[in-house]
C-alpha cells in the first residue's frame, strides 16, 4: 500500500474545512501543515483540525521539505500565482476551482508541471462523485437515446460584506464562484462547445451578481445554465435526450444523491446512488497520481477546456454576440 500523501494547506478560508473533512475519512491523505498570513489563525486552524505544523506565510510552509503536496483554495485571482510558487517550490498543486479564466495561465503552468514532472490539478469535487460517474454512463448507454439538451443552475445568497467573490481584482463573480460547474458539466456530458452566447448582469462592484448562458455542441445538442448571487439556494442538472430525461437536483453538492430517469413514454425511475465523500475521493484520485498509480484526475486538456469557454462566455457578454470557439 503506498504511504499517505503528505499535505500542506494554503488558507484557512472556509472551503478548507470541507476539503480536511474528506480529508479526515481517508487513510491515503496527511494533513501535515496549514498556513495564514495571521500565526494566530493558523495557530487555530491547526488546533482545530488536529494539523501538526503551522506557518504564519504561504513561502513558510511551501518551505516545508516534508509536505509533498498543496491545496491552493486563495481567491481566484491569486490561483495561478501561489500555483506558479508552489510548484517552483517542488510541490503537487490541487488548485481550488476555478484554476483560470485565462487560457494563457492555465497552458503556462500545466506546461511548468509537466516540465517538473509535478501532478497539477483543477478542484472540481463533484466530478469524482460517484453521481455523476452514473449520470455519464446512463448517458453514454443511451438510457435517454441521443443527447439533446442540458439545464442546469447553481445559485446562493451571499450578502456579506466585503466579500472576496464580489472583488473584481480578486476575479470575483457568479459565473467564476458557481456557474462553472453548470459549464464543467455540460463539457462532461457533450465534449467541448463551439459556440457560446452570454448575458450577465453585474453588480455594484462591477463583478457579475447573475449570469446565464447557452453552449452549442457538435450534433445539435444545446446547454443552457444560469448562476448567480444574492438569489435563493438552487442547484439542478437535468439531461434530456430523444427517448427521455435524466434529473438530479443536487448535483454539485452531492449531500442527498439521486438521479430520476423519466422515459418518454413511461413511468419514472429513481436510481440510487450510494454516498460518499467528493472531497475524500478527490484527494484519493490525487495521491494516486502522485505515487504514479492509474488514476481518473481531471487534467490539462480539461483545464484548458474550462477556462477556454468561460473566457468564451465572457466575451459574448461583453459584446452582446456569440462567440465561436476553436478548440
Amino acid at each position: 500500500m503506498d504511504r499517505p500523501v503528505r499535505w500542506g494547506v494554503l488558507s484557512t478560508a472556509l472551503i478548507t474545512t470541507k476539503l480536511l473533512g474528506g480529508a479526515a475519512q481517508s487513510g491515503a491523505v496527511e494533513v501535515l501543515a496549514t498556513a495564514s498570513r495571521s500565526r494566530d489563525k493558523a495557530l487555530r486552524h491547526a488546533e482545530r483540525w488536529w494539523i501538526p505544523r503551522a506557518y504564519a506565510g504561504y513561502e513558510e510552509l511551501l518551505a516545508d521539505p516534508d509536505v509533498e503536496a498543496v491545496y491552493v483554495p486563495l481567491p481566484n485571482g491569486l490561483h495561478h500565482m501561489w500555483t506558479m510558487r508552489a510548484l517552483e517550490a517542488g510541490k503537487h498543486v490541487l488548485c481550488e476551482k476555478p484554476y483560470s479564466r485565462r487560457p494563457a495561465e492555465v497552458r503556462e503552468a500545466f506546461d511548468f508541471a509537466q516540465e517538473r514532472g509535478l501532478v497539477l490539478s483543477e478542484a472540481f469535487m463533484y466530478r469524482y462523485n460517484p453521481q455523476i460517474r452514473r449520470l455519464g454512463e446512463l448517458v453514454r448507454e443511451g438510457a435517454i437515446g441521443e443527447l439533446r439538451q442540458i439545464v442546469s443552475s447553481f445559485s446562493w445568497p451571499t450578502d456579506t460584506s466585503g466579500d472576496v467573490r464580489l472583488d473584481p481584482d480578486l476575479d470575483g463573480g457568479s459565473l467564476l464562484d458557481v456557474g462553472v460547474y453548470c459549464v464543467s458539466a455540460a463539457r462532461l456530458l457533450a465534449g467541448e462547445p463551439q459556440l457560446v452566447s452570454g448575458h450577465a448582469v453585474n453588480g455594484p462592484t462591477g463583478v457579475d451578481v447573475g449570469f446565464a448562458g447557452t453552449l452549442a455542441f457538435a450534433g445539435d445538442v444545446l446547454a443552457n445554465f444560469d448562476c448567480g448571487f444574492h438569489l435563493p439556494d438552487r442547484s439542478h442538472l437535468e439531461v434530456v435526450g430523444t427517448t427521455g430525461s435524466l434529473v438530479v437536483h443536487d448535483p454539485w453538492h452531492c449531500f442527498e444523491p439521486g438521479i430520476r430517469l423519466q422515459p418518454r413514454d413511461g413511468r419514472a425511475q429513481a436510481i440510487d446512488v450510494p454516498r460518499a465523500n467528493s472531497y475524500r475521493l478527490e484527494l484519493e484520485e490525487f495521491g494516486k497520481a502522485v505515487r504514479g498509480r492509474p488514476n481518473t484526475l481531471l487534467g490539462r486538456d480539461d483545464a484548458w477546456g474550462q477556462a477556454t469557454t468561460v473566457e468564451a462566455l465572457y466575451a459574448a457578454a461583453a459584446s452582446g454576440r456569440s462567440t465561436a470557439l476553436a478548440l
